[in-house]
């Protein structure tokens, strides 16, 4: 009897050391207020895809339980932070969890800067921030002003009553800057740069597609066009590489492939960064004056007000350049409320290989942080109607007001604010000074424009304007 009393005690400790360390919510992981996981495997993945989207779920965590709050990714427990005061604690992490950005990797590749922590993450940032610094992005201008004048030229051949496809026409502008800019004149040829887009756009809808659909993915038809297109991408690249030494004009020292070229001994390295460069140029800006310019069409005082500004800076005939780009005081309002509004980029990460304390409470070692920019650029108490597009939010005197980490849709943390950020404002605003100064923009009737927080902030569907050219 001793003995039976003796192994049903025994087995009764094992199986409850057994679900405290198989099951995650019996885990003490920290006082961080939040949700249990749903299930044992998935944690509450499937949560996150009932609610649409990681930002949509957030959004819900957060109005349940305050500015910090914890679920679980599968087995990993997570914190998600979603004001400046807690974002501001945690400005200086420098590294990235991988596990939160795993869904890239299967097209920038394992060894991308996405990825790169500690001194080797470091020590590439301190290779490409001087190629997009203050002091030397004007040398993209000229990329900048001859596609948004490709544009104009093309629209100028449109018809009042004429139906333009905005978020495409968006994406082509933004796919032809990013690859003059980066990786120079190979892609002035036009059936170069068409094949690049054709195929960027198909593994990317694939990817946002997948997130949805996973079980659809694993059709082995689905798999051979995703990867088909994606080797073409990394072919392309090699092929614009190639071009960029064998002419030598890698040594003229302008551009980021040149830098790399000059500076990089690993060629898989290279590609992966200068794919992962191009995806934040194309789809930042592309979605980012995609949502400008439909504010700015469903809002006719706003854009009175912007083209006033334009031709007071620029005259009746001038353009945009480095000496009166910091003249434009309410473009840069529309561009930062574009973004808030829209949240084009709805989250960020970060994590430390030591505990650390976070909003009072303690943070175990390697628990990815969320920085939820979404949430806290929606946040109805610093943004009143956070939904109402609105520039004067950010003139000069309301910009003041801002405290630290209030407005960060580039992130902040560690050095890893996003290095092209500035490349982007300059990027955006040339092309919406040039189309504002030519045409006065408005919708196509009928239309609900609803956004869709995959990746990168869209619109559901392709969003439909007319243009009048200006006298």
């Amino acid at each position: 009897m001793l003995d039976f009393i003796i192994f049903a005690v025994t087995f009764l400790a094992v199986l409850i050391i057994a679900i405290i360390w198989l099951y995650p919510s019996s885990k003490a992981v920290t006082t961080v207020p939040g949700l249990p996981p749903s299930t044992n495997e998935d944690g509450n993945l499937g949560d996150i895809a009932r609610a649409g989207s990681l930002h949509e779920f957030l959004m819900d965590l957060h109005s349940r339980f305050g500015p910090i709050s914890g679920f679980w990714w599968g087995q990993t427990y997570v914190v998600s932070i979603a004001s400046p005061e807690l974002m501001n604690q945690h400005s200086n992490v420098f590294d990235r969890p991988p596990l939160l950005f795993k869904s890239f990797e299967t097209l920038i590749g394992e060894k991308c800067i996405q990825y790169a922590n500690g001194s080797d993450g470091r020590g590439r940032r301190r290779l490409y921030d001087p190629i997009f610094a203050h002091d030397t992005i004007d040398k993209y201008l000229c990329y900048f002003e001859e596609c948004a004048n490709q544009t104009v030229t093309k629209w100028l051949s449109k018809g009042e009553d004429d139906h333009i496809a905005l978020s495409e026409e968006c994406f082509v502008y933004a796919i032809h800057c990013a690859t003059l800019s980066i990786l120079g004149d190979y892609y002035k040829d036009e059936k170069a740069f068409k094949e690049l887009r054709d195929n960027y756009m198909l593994v990317w809808n694939s990817m946002e597609y997948a997130i949805i659909h996973p079980d659809e993915a694993k059709d082995d038809d689905f798999q051979d066009k995703f990867e088909k297109a994606k080797e073409f991408l990394k072919s392309s690249i090699r092929k614009a590489i190639s071009y960029r030494r064998e002419n030598e004009l890698h040594l003229k020292n302008n551009l980021m492939i040149d830098v790399l070229i000059s500076e990089c001994q690993d060629e898989e390295v290279m590609n992966c960064d200068i794919l992962a460069f191009l995806i934040g140029s194309f789809h930042t800006t592309g979605n980012l004056i995609t949502w400008a310019l439909y504010f700015l069409a469903t809002h006719k005082d706003v854009q009175d007000k912007l083209y006033k500004e334009i031709i007071s800076v620029t005259g009746e005939k001038g353009s945009v350049d480095k000496d009166n780009f910091s003249e434009f005081v309410y473009l840069i309002q529309v561009i930062d409320e574009s973004l808030r509004c829209s949240v084009v980029a709805p989250w960020a990460a970060r994590f430390q290989d030591f505990d650390s304390e976070l909003g009072g409470h303690r943070i175990p070692k390697n628990t990815p942080v969320i920085h939820a920019l979404g949430v806290s650029l929606q946040d109805e108490k610093r943004w009143p109607l956070p939904n109402k597009f609105d520039p004067d939010r950010f003139s000069p005197e309301n910009r003041k007001k801002l405290g630290a980490c209030s407005f960060v849709p580039f992130g902040f943390a560690g050095k890893r604010k996003c290095p092209g950020y500035r490349f982007a404002y300059w990027d955006a605003g040339i092309f919406l000074a040039t189309i504002i100064r030519r045409f006065e923009v408005s919708m196509c009737p009928d239309q609900v424009v609803t956004p869709v927080y995959g990746l990168v902030t869209h619109t559901e569907d392709e969003v439909w304007v007319k243009v009048a050219k200006r006298q």
